[in-house]
């Protein structure tokens, strides 16, 4: 609430002085809003339409470029991010930092085969160490961690993700600490001090839960679509946002919980 209501006063701000880096430092908050938060379609979407509007040519656009790589993935949309990649890649490069070239490493990493991620991912660290950058270091280390645990390397991926959920913690990013907790407690990891209170499934949405309460039975996304007069792409961003929210990582991992009557 607070990013929101700052961020509408500085584009009054910069509509009064016309400031335009104003409306896109703005716009880029609130885009880094949504991606904390798991609104990765209304990141996709606040990004495309502020380069397609009178802020498109501002240099501080290129900043975004891997957090859209990020949310495109997420929605399962690779291929939408490919263009942002090539971009990021000739800014990255071009500068010889270490700091852009960690991030850029990242991105590549997302969008890698599984026999090229893990170089990628531990040669963005080795960037990171480089040019210290506390939060992007711990975003690496999440998306690292979270690839480990996928690829059933669990012990490496509690390593990765313990480090992320500390430095989220040292620097107040709550939406991601609570992500790399999630990711940890689907490692077998208790941590009593990020365990949520009452029934997990009270932090969903109600379209969260109807989406999920389907997937629990085995429904595809274009099913559940169906069911719900939703597009399959809908239902796959309803569940990535439920995924962290209710500690699992997959489809198969929703099979453990318990429902009920809700």
């Amino acid at each position: 609430e607070e990013c929101l209501a700052m961020a509408a006063q500085a584009i009054r701000d910069a509509d009064n002085r016309q400031w335009m880096p104003g409306v896109c430092w703005t716009e880029y908050a609130r885009g880094i809003l949504d991606l904390g938060l798991g609104r990765y379609e209304a990141m996709l979407d606040r990004v495309d339409r502020a380069m397609t509007g009178p802020t498109r040519h501002a240099f501080l656009w290129r900043y975004s470029w891997p957090d859209y790589i990020e949310a495109a993935v997420r929605v399962g949309d690779p291929q939408r991010a490919r263009d942002r990649l090539r971009r990021y890649t000739e800014w990255a490069e071009s500068t010889g930092r270490p700091a852009p070239l960690a991030i850029l490493h990242r991105a590549r990493a997302l969008l890698a085969p599984d026999n090229a991620t893990g170089p990628l991912y531990e040669r963005a660290l080795a960037l990171h160490a480089e040019g210290r950058q506390p939060f992007d270091e711990a975003r690496t280390r999440l998306v690292y961690g979270e690839w480990l645990r996928r690829t059933r390397r669990r012990a490496e991926a509690r390593t990765q993700l313990q480090a992320a959920m500390e430095a989220f913690d040292r620097i107040g990013a709550v939406p991601w600490s609570d992500r790399a907790a999630a990711e940890l407690r689907v490692t077998g990891l208790s941590l009593p001090d990020h365990a949520r209170a009452g029934d997990p499934l009270d932090v969903l949405t109600p379209q969260e839960l109807q989406v999920v309460r389907l997937a629990v039975t085995g429904a595809s996304n274009r099913e559940i679509g169906a069911q719900l007069f939703l597009s399959p792409r809908t239902v796959a961003s309803h569940l990535y946002k439920a995924f962290p929210k209710l500690g699992v990582a997959s489809r198969a991992e929703l099979a453990r919980l318990t429902l009920g009557d809700r």
